[in-house]
């Protein structure tokens, strides 16, 4: 176990040397080991080994540098090496020719179906041919296609473990994906959220601040009133603000609830205090909405009030709420003729009720009424969170 230990640093290090340098050191091994018959053991002539057993070993070793890069050619080129290394008697025997083995194997890593398939029927049907001695050509037959096999099977771990690793980068990716969508999403749902609060606490404050001179002459106890309602309108906004803004933190206690479908008769007293007359009215069983649509509902009547505070030149509005078997019906009318105050005009307020509407699974309808002078604005909500056709 020591020895394990002591060569697991060993392989990691190895492991982290560029490809060419491994294979040279490989290379660098299988020549010492081919050339070792030739440096120890003696000639029986007497005589030194011949020159042309050393150029052979090099000829079929030293290719195994390159045998990444060119696997088929490096197994024909040691193949054919060997195949010529007893055209002469003086030379040492070699038990095993490591080159051919080892080119082999890489052949079946890295090769494709066809050209592998053929260089291990050259290497089995060369061994037959050209070997004299039954034995040693089953011997030959037997560890070519042990390193054929293995290759194989090393193949098949490679690219199992290299589609694991791409499925788990997919994986990786589409949570990132998602994580980005959620941000987004969260991003403009604090931007909806923050615009409606903004409007709605401005188109007050400005309604009241701009019929302050007025009334502050002739009727003081308005215009207290008026004062009063600006106040509220800022502290709502800000308190508001505030439990939104927490979302931001990273590292926030626990968050106050939003304002849900429950604080619409606030809201219908708060822009009442503004001056405009409204009404606020419900009919059916309630059911249980889903957390979404809780504040969704809050946010579209908060909408809808402030764009009648802004553009409408209304004197009324009614908010009415049915509950209809499984639908929420939010119904808003005004009777104004579009002739609002000095507020300008755009933003985004109506696509602003589409879109919270459509992502509870509801739908929206907004424009002109049809029973006489104002605006509309219609929405169906899911009450058990099925989505409701349009």
């Amino acid at each position: 176990m020591s020895d394990l230990r002591f060569l697991a640093p060993v392989r990691r290090w190895s492991s982290s040397l560029p490809p060419i340098w491994q294979d040279a050191a490989l290379a660098s091994l299988v020549l010492v080991v081919q050339l070792w018959p030739l440096l120890t053991r003696d000639n029986p002539s007497g005589g030194p080994w011949h020159w042309w057993g050393y150029v052979v070993v090099v000829a079929a070793t030293v290719p195994l540098v390159w045998r990444r890069r060119a696997p088929v050619a490096v197994l024909l080129v040691s193949l054919c090496a060997t195949a010529c290394y007893d055209l002469v008697d003086e030379v040492a025997a070699q038990p095993i020719w490591y080159g051919g083995l080892i080119g082999v194997y890489t052949v079946a890593v890295y090769s494709a179906r066809w050209p592998r398939l053929i260089m291990i029927v050259v290497a089995v049907g060369g061994g037959l041919l050209l070997v004299g001695s039954s034995e040693t050509a089953m011997r030959g037959v037997v560890l070519f296609v042990a390193a054929y096999a293995i290759g194989r099977a090393a193949a098949v771990s490679r690219a199992h473990a290299a589609a694991l690793e791409e499925r788990a980068a997919q994986l990786a990716r589409e949570r990132q994906a998602e994580a980005e969508r959620a941000a987004e999403r969260e991003r403009a749902r604090i931007a909806r959220d923050m615009h409606d609060i903004l409007a709605h606490a401005v188109s007050l404050m400005v309604v009241q601040a701009e019929a302050g001179p007025v009334v502050v002459r002739k009727d003081p106890a308005r215009a207290e009133a008026a004062f009063d309602a600006i106040a509220a309108a800022g502290r709502d906004a800000m308190v508001q603000l505030r439990r939104l803004l927490n979302v931001l933190k990273e590292e926030e206690g626990p968050r106050a609830p939003q304002p849900t479908i429950a604080a619409v008769p606030d809201l219908a007293d708060q822009v009442r205090a503004a001056g405009l007359h409204v009404t606020y009215s419900t009919s059916g069983e309630p059911g249980p909405l889903p957390p979404d649509a809780e504040v969704a509902a809050y946010r579209i009547a908060q909408e809808a009030l402030t764009n009648i505070v802004k553009h409408a030149g209304a004197t009324r509005a009614d908010i009415r709420l049915a509950w209809q078997d499984d639908t929420l019906m939010i119904d808003i009318t005004d009777d104004g003729d579009g002739s609002a105050s000095s507020l300008p005009p755009g933003g985004n307020g109506l696509i602003g009720i589409r879109e919270r509407a459509a992502a509870c699974g509801g739908t929206a309808v907004v424009g002109r009424r049809t029973d006489g002078p104002g605006f509309r604005v219609l929405v169906r909500l899911p009450v058990t969170g099925r989505a409701v056709a349009a």
